[in-house]
């Protein structure tokens, strides 16, 4: 049986990096990945694909990226469920990933991060609220998670051995 996935996709926001109680780094993120065909109105849809990357792998990846930042992975896909605080049973699909690679140089990642902050620093002084991106808005409609219904309401202290991996 054979379970790859290779994805190329920019992050919707900057990784989300953890470590478990035995010290093992984990970074969950998402990728906006672009389907190849347009839709009846020629417009290009966009599916968002969740990933967790494990370890020194994890560190790397979340210290050398950011939001927007094109990257490839490869892993496989794995699903697993869990029941939420309102009692409902949750079922995550989400690809492991084993390997990545950065798709853009280091100065296109850096005048990139510099857009980002000066973005989120102008929205400071504007008293009009900030716009909320696309990224976010539909993220929630694909099923996605958060650390805290992954790993507990303390997802900054969890135990590697109660992951269902």
């Amino acid at each position: 049986m054979i379970n790859r996935v290779v994805l190329v996709g920019r992050l919707t926001k900057d990784v989300e990096l953890r470590y478990t109680t035995s010290g093992a780094a984990v970074g969950t993120f998402s990728l906006a990945v672009n389907r190849q065909f347009t839709n009846s109105n020629g417009d290009r849809e966009t599916d968002f694909i969740n990933a967790v990357i494990w370890r020194k792998s994890a560190e790397n990846f979340a210290n050398f990226t950011s939001k927007g930042s094109l990257v490839a992975v490869e892993g496989r896909l794995q699903t697993r469920n869990y029941e939420n605080q309102q009692g409902q049973r949750v079922y995550v699909t989400e690809v492991i990933v084993d390997n990545f690679s950065l798709l853009e140089s280091r100065a296109e990642s850096e005048q990139r991060r510099n857009q980002n902050n000066n973005n989120q620093s102008q929205g400071d002084f504007n008293s009009a609220p900030a716009q909320q991106n696309n990224f976010n808005a539909q993220q929630p409609q694909q099923g996605g998670f958060t650390p805290n219904q992954m790993y507990g309401n303390d997802a900054t202290s969890f135990n590697e051995d109660d992951l269902p991996f």
